[in-house]
Parts: structure tokens; C-alpha cells; sequence
């Protein structure tokens, strides 16, 4: 990288409304790079995996927002569940239950997205628009008292076609709209990453997910 962390994260930042919610995405990244970020008044940080996010969290400042973007499994729900700020990627009602049971260990309501398969490849976790919408309308959803559906996020393919990926994104849009209607804590749609969220946010985004454009290229593949 030419420029450092401080200067990548001001860039972005220009670059993005207000309005938008930019969460960088620090997994694989060691703790002095967060700090870099932190230093430079940035709170908003995501990671995929559990274990990783758990040790940074008890090592970093306690004022850091932890999301949680990678695919979850319900049996590690648990261990972040007295920290999480946000978690993206639910994907099935089993586990908004087991969020719901391990946040009310806790005195806790942690904050959900439910995620919406919109690319057209295999490998991408997520409900149908139709699965969503009756989670959302349904009896047992509404007696979870301690999650909150804030909203929706989707994963678009990893492709340079960008006719599909705004097609992806604003078959999201579209569909968020209409689920804002009947449920008005639906305020976050979540779509877009390093390669692209400006057009995520011009397809109506309000939180970016953004790391190699902050960080720097990942070490590993995760």
C-alpha cells in the first residue's frame, strides 16, 4: 500500500453519504492495524470469525462496535453474545432463536440483519425473499424479545458485470422497500464491499462492508 490505513479510511469516508454506515472489515488483520483505525476516530469494525473477533474484542478498546459478517453457526453463538453489536449474516430462524436464547443470558436485544440470497452463484448463503417475509410476519418471530431485526443484507456475486451486480442490488432495494412498510424497524440495508460499494450505495446501501480498500490485501485467504 502507498497510502496507510489513516489515509485509505479518510478516502472512503469523502467518498460515501453520511448516511452510510462503513463497517471496516479488520478479519485476518492484526491488532495494530485496528488501532491505526481506531486512532483515526473509526468505531465500526467487522469480522468473520467468531474466535478471532472474541480475542480482539478483550484486547481492544471497549468502545469498538463489533459486527459479525461472516456465516454463522448457532452453536457459536454464545461466545459473543454478551459483545456483539451487529450481526449480519442470519440466515435461518433456528438461528435467530439461538441469538434470541444466548441475549437473554445476557440482558442483552442483539441487533440482526437477515440475509437475502441475491447472487446468482451456489456458494452464497442466504433466505428467499419469500422465506423472509414470513419470518417477519410470522407469531413466534414476534415473540423474540431479545433480538432485533434492524434490517436486511445481501452478499451480490463476485462478478465485473456491472449491469448484474445492479440488478442484484436493487432487487434488494426493491423488496427492502416494500418490507419497510409493514416493519418499521427495518432502517439498515447492508450491501456492498471493496470492489463494489459505491454502486451498492447508489443502488440504495446504507452500510458498506469494506476491508482490502482500508487494510490493505488480506494475508491468507478466508
Amino acid at each position: 500500500m502507498i497510502a496507510g490505513i489513516k489515509e485509505n479510511l479518510e478516502i472512503i469516508k469523502a467518498s460515501i453519504p453520511e448516511n452510510v454506515t462503513l463497517v471496516a472489515v479488520s478479519k485476518t488483520k492484526p491488532n495494530k492495524d485496528i488501532l491505526e483505525a481506531y486512532h483515526a476516530g473509526h468505531r465500526v469494525f467487522g469480522e468473520n470469525k467468531i474466535q478471532e473477533m472474541v480475542a480482539k474484542h478483550e484486547e481492544l478498546p471497549k468502545d469498538i462496535q463489533w459486527h459479525m459478517i461472516g456465516h454463522l453457526q448457532s452453536n457459536k453463538v454464545k461466545y459473543m453474545a454478551h459483545f456483539v453489536d451487529l450481526i449480519h449474516g442470519v440466515d435461518s430462524f433456528k438461528t435467530l432463536k439461538e441469538i434470541n436464547k444466548q441475549a437473554k443470558k445476557h440482558n442483552r436485544v442483539i441487533n440482526c440483519l437477515l440475509q437475502a440470497k441475491i447472487a446468482k452463484e451456489y456458494t452464497k448463503f442466504g433466505l428467499s425473499f419469500d422465506e423472509i417475509s414470513t419470518i417477519l410476519a410470522s407469531e413466534e418471530f414476534s415473540s423474540l424479545k431479545n433480538i432485533k431485526v434492524i434490517g436486511l443484507m445481501g452478499m451480490a456475486t463476485f462478478t465485473d458485470n456491472q449491469e448484474q451486480l445492479k440488478d442484484e442490488f436493487s432487487s434488494l432495494k426493491i423488496f427492502f422497500d416494500q418490507q419497510q412498510q409493514n416493519h418499521s424497524t427495518l432502517t439498515t440495508l447492508s450491501m456492498g464491499m471493496s470492489g463494489d460499494y459505491e454502486l451498492a450505495i447508489e443502488n440504495g446501501s446504507s452500510m458498506v462492508r469494506v476491508g482490502s480498500a482500508i487494510f490493505g490485501a488480506r494475508n491468507y485467504i478466508v
